[in-house]
């Protein structure tokens, strides 16, 4: 067994290693390590500290990504932390806290729901502090399900990564209190940027997907299921009645393939076959994003945050988006992109049909907009500069109450 699969702890650390005063010592703790938004945003809060001169360590059930995790300078510890069986979330909560006390872990940051259950209870008996972060809106429909997530809010500190989660947060649980802070989800902008493109890498990603040159390019990423609303911009593009465009519906079924197989046959009955083409997951998505003319977000559930429409924008693409969730707060609406009602084909197709329309001057400045509007507000630097600063307030707001008469 490597050293990385037991789950035993290393021992306490010699007063000599003890960390350095402002240079905390954080533990992540989520599921898994395999791909999205929270594994991402993990591994670079990771990065952060360990630059920052901390020391970064990240508890998850493994994954491709602890490869990441590790490149970034952090420890990874292997736990079964994806569990939501009750009797090993107790025992996880055990063996956080046998890690808490080896490794000196001052802030115990918790991403996830059956994470935060053992973070929680190992955070109170060592007396670390808790940080959750609320990703989502989560099943709600009834008070057990709601007492099961009302774990997010009992971190020290509750980041909402958008507006619309925190407003969801005070709504839905009725938790209005000042330890909840929005921190937004931020983007790679050395990766996400035209000029980090190469030509080479645009014209083998045309050619694997046989992309003509000169022929608009509509394109909806996102992983193949329903509430992404592929079916959705399918039915726009049936409004539509463009045979000379090409849609590009990139993403993974992971392991949805009736949906997939219900998408192809929409296709043919709509006649779009010379027109859309699912081409499963891509590695280069700062290429893709390049190869659009428009970027579609077509979502009928609301998005939390609503990375592709972030990226496209990064990447100075025109964006056409559904008007709820947190798109309204990454999406300029008239200047970056167009917002449709959630669910409207026909509005959808007219807000496709009028982006493919801009002509060259429009286009560029609507990519210097919309490039200039993601750089200011929703950077991966500024995610991580926030979330340490509130690392920081929390420690010392801890520390004046342990000074306090």
């Amino acid at each position: 067994m490597t050293a990385q699969a037991k789950l035993d702890v290393a021992p306490p650390r010699p007063a000599a290693e003890a960390p350095a005063p402002g240079h905390p010592v954080v533990l992540q703790v989520l599921p898994s390590l395999v791909t999205g938004g929270v594994e991402r945003g993990t591994v670079d809060i990771a990065a952060a500290v360990v630059a920052a001169g901390g020391t970064a360590i990240v508890a998850s059930a493994g994954g491709p990504m602890v490869r990441e995790v590790e490149r970034a300078g952090a420890a990874h510890v292997l736990l079964p932390v994806d569990s939501k069986n009750p009797l090993v979330m107790f025992r996880n909560a055990g063996r956080l806290a046998r890690l808490i006390e080896a490794r000196g872990v001052e802030i115990v940051h918790a991403r996830s729901r059956a994470p935060a259950w053992s973070a929680l209870w190992a955070a109170r008996r060592t007396g670390a502090a808790l940080v959750t972060t609320f990703h989502g809106t989560y099943g709600h429909g009834n008070p057990l399900k709601r007492a099961y997530n009302a774990v997010m809010l009992k971190g020290d500190r509750v980041i909402a990564i958008s507006h619309f989660i925190a407003d969801h947060v005070r709504e839905t649980y009725g938790f209005d209190d000042p330890k909840l802070r929005v921190i937004h989800r931020g983007i790679d902008l050395d990766i996400f940027s035209p000029s980090a493109v190469s030509a080479e890498r645009l014209i083998n990603l045309a050619e694997r997907w046989r992309v003509t040159e000169g022929m608009p390019v509509v394109m909806l990423p996102g992983r193949l299921t329903e509430w992404k609303g592929q079916r959705l911009l399918i039915e726009a593009l049936a409004r539509l009645g463009r045979d000379d465009i090409r849609c590009l519906l990139v993403g993974s079924d992971q392991g949805r393939h009736a949906y997939r197989r219900s998408l192809q046959n929409l296709i043919e009955r709509r006649n779009l076959t010379g027109v859309v083409q699912i081409t499963d997951h891509c590695r280069d998505m700062p290429a893709a994003y390049m190869l659009a003319d428009v970027v579609v977000s077509a979502s009928t559930d609301p998005e939390a945050f609503g990375r592709v429409a972030a990226e496209a924008q990064a990447m100075g693409r025109p964006v056409v988006a559904s008007d709820h969730g947190a798109t309204p707060e990454t999406v300029l609406s008239g200047e970056t992109g167009i917002l449709f009602p959630p669910g409207d084909a026909d509005a959808l197709a007219l807000a496709v049909a009028e982006t493919l329309s801009l002509d060259t001057d429009a286009r560029e400045a609507l990519a210097e907009k919309a490039i200039a509007h993601i750089r200011a507000s929703f950077s991966k630097q500024k995610m991580c500069a926030e979330t340490l600063a509130l690392y920081r307030e929390l420690l010392e707001a801890r520390a004046a109450a342990a000074a306090a008469p």
